[in-house]
């Protein structure tokens, strides 16, 4: 049995995803991130960076993993699916997650900051990540366009890539011109594992569409937890 520490977040999708995808049994464990619960003592014992998602293996000695990466290549190792054990394929499918990790989630991730959740808007800032996010949005599309999935066969590569890209909207960024990228969304959407993982839990908002009151209320939230963010840091020496 595995407990999955987390929330619903795209990092915290990928790894419900794949654990539904694996059919492996897990406990849920659902932290509230707008009463820091991520930094409590009893979790940060498991992740001490304090950020979901995490994973404590109850079958391996009560292993935990922290990082939504590194708990996907645990659970694809563990069970030896969603990533082949040869050398090149195994290389193939951790350069795309690598991608995500190091590219698309960093730049939607700072792109939601400045477009939804910054007190302050600053267009220059808003453009640069918006457009960076784009500019990796047109690398997927690139590889997509021969190619069914990233990396090969489905894997996590596909899996935590598209726990962003599904949440465009949110971020400001369109891709009605990526025709490959729109194909592939698709098409992971409608797996069934793919619809349970993100239930897991399921999110106060759909980060997929735009403009209803509670999207707005979403909005406020992270604000606050942006500005709390702010103050904290200036209170540090």
């Amino acid at each position: 049995m595995i407990d999955l520490y987390t929330a619903a977040t795209p990092n915290g999708h990928k790894v419900s995803i794949a654990l539904e995808e694996l059919g492996l049994p897990y406990t849920l464990k659902v932290l509230d991130l707008s009463q820091n619960e991520q930094k409590t003592p009893a979790f940060l014992a498991i992740n001490p960076n304090g950020r979901i998602p995490a994973l404590v293996d109850r079958e391996a000695d009560d292993f935990a993993v922290f990082e939504s990466g590194a708990c996907l290549i645990y659970l694809a190792e563990k069970t030896g699916r969603l990533m082949p054990s040869d050398a090149k394929g195994r290389s193939r499918v951790l350069q795309w997650l690598m991608f995500q990790m190091g590219g698309i989630g960093p730049m939607m991730g700072q792109a939601n900051v400045f477009f939804r959740y910054f007190p302050e808007k600053i267009p220059a800032v808003i453009d640069r990540y918006q457009g960076e996010s784009k500019r990796l949005f047109r690398v997927l599309d690139g590889q997509l366009k021969d190619h069914e999935y990233l990396a090969g066969d489905y894997s996590i590569a596909d899996i935590t890539n598209w726990a962003w890209v599904r949440t465009h909207r949110w971020s400001g960024v369109d891709m009605d011109d990526l025709p490959h990228l729109k194909r592939w969304r698709d098409a992971i959407r409608a797996r069934p594992a793919v619809q349970r993982g993100i239930e897991q839990p399921p999110s106060r908002v759909d980060l997929t569409r735009d403009g209803d009151a509670g999207a707005q209320r979403f909005a406020e939230d992270a604000r606050r937890m942006v500005e709390m963010g702010q103050s904290l840091k200036g209170a540090q020496p």
